[in-house]
């Protein structure tokens, strides 16, 4: 059935833009000289999924005005076919603002990656509806699915009331929310009264709740799963229960979905997931992928997850097809997924390595 009012961006993504710098060669931060640049977010590696496979995505941003590096960023969202828009900050002195630095080695074998974030200045923290025509955006151009994270919604309180914001216009001109909840410690410390309550609301307008067991009982103070085995039936069993009063908590969600994962070494991981449309389950118990570089595997899989809600796909394909995106961003220096076509991403899932002619 063709959609009556056709929608411009089939995903939208409020965000805070950084660059990340990786050792090359896979070495650590720490005695390094040489590193790789990339233009970064959470939120835009989430939707490097649909932008490389065709679908129109909008990025919602901050930048600082006559910055290289914001020249560089604009730069990276053009190159991944991504449109974007957002105020620009005036960095007012060599102490003002900034955009984040993510310093991050891919580890090696038996020595794991270390990831440090300097967010000191960083301008994304200044983010707010006042900025943003949200009438054009939602009201004429049209959004499907609105993907918000818990790092950007908790990172200020200003843009902890921009996602909010986002939140309410978004449901009431028909886009479905999707919520990764992505709980950090540091981010809740001293906020927490704040901050439930503010994820409690974007969490009751979404249709797409995603988290771990730690991410649901920690952002929306859900109960955990009961204390059992530690085999991975159990685990599994766990996880679908909890989902369980999650359900009940939010009735408006629709999808529910967590990734499995085991590490074996730098380089090789056991990855899994559960999907749940709030009707059947898809398991995706962890089968072994080989990993260049961890960082980014979950944000694969929500948007090959995503992408396949867009596409119309049942539970089963947007499980397999979020697993095996996550997989493909772990074998690329970028921690964003860079799908050449949907095709390759089901070889993947199918197991299938070998070379296409």
């Amino acid at each position: 059935m063709m959609e009556t009012n056709p929608k411009k961006y089939d995903l939208l993504v409020p965000t805070s833009m950084g660059i990340r710098l990786t050792p090359v060669d896979s070495q650590p931060f720490h005695c390094s000289d040489t590193f790789k640049m990339q233009g970064t977010s959470a939120e835009t590696n989430v939707a490097s999924v649909a932008s490389y496979l065709g679908l129109p995505v909008k990025v919602l941003t901050a930048f600082v005005k006559g910055s290289p590096i914001s020249h560089f960023i604009k730069d990276n969202l053009k190159s991944r076919r991504m449109d974007f828009e957002g105020p620009e900050f005036e960095q007012e002195d060599p102490w003002g603002y900034r955009h984040q630095i993510n310093m991050a080695d891919s580890g090696w074998g038996s020595r794991g990656p270390r990831v440090q974030n300097d967010r000191a200045g960083e301008v994304g923290r200044e983010l707010s509806v006042d900025d943003f025509d949200l009438d054009r955006i939602f009201g004429e151009e049209g959004v499907r699915i609105v993907h918000l994270s818990g790092l950007i919604a908790a990172l200020s309180p200003k843009t902890s009331k921009f996602c909010l914001d986002i939140a309410r216009v978004a449901k009431e001109n028909g886009s479905l929310i999707s919520f990764d909840l992505n709980y950090r410690a540091s981010f809740w410390k001293g906020r927490a009264d704040e901050l439930s309550a503010a994820f409690a609301e974007i969490a009751s307008r979404s249709d797409i709740l995603i988290g771990n067991e730690e991410d649901f009982q920690l952002c929306l103070g859900i109960e955990g799963p009961e204390a059992g085995g530690a085999g991975l039936d159990e685990k599994i069993d766990g996880f679908k229960q909890m989902i369980g009063r999650v359900q009940a908590a939010y009735p408006n969600a629709k999808y529910f979905a967590t990734t499995l994962r085991e590490v074996i070494s730098a380089n090789s991981h056991m990855w899994g997931a559960l999907v749940t449309d709030g009707a059947d389950w898809e398991v995706i118990k962890p089968r072994e992928i080989g990993v260049l570089d961890r960082i980014g595997g979950g944000d694969g899989f929500v948007g090959g997850l995503l992408y396949g809600i867009l596409k119309g796909w049942d539970v089963e394909q947007c499980a397999r097809f979020g697993w095996a995106s996550g997989a493909l961003a772990a074998t690329m220096l970028t921690d964003y997924a860079q799908p050449a076509d949907e095709d390759q991403l089901w070889s993947i899932w199918e197991g299938n390595a070998r070379v296409k002619r």
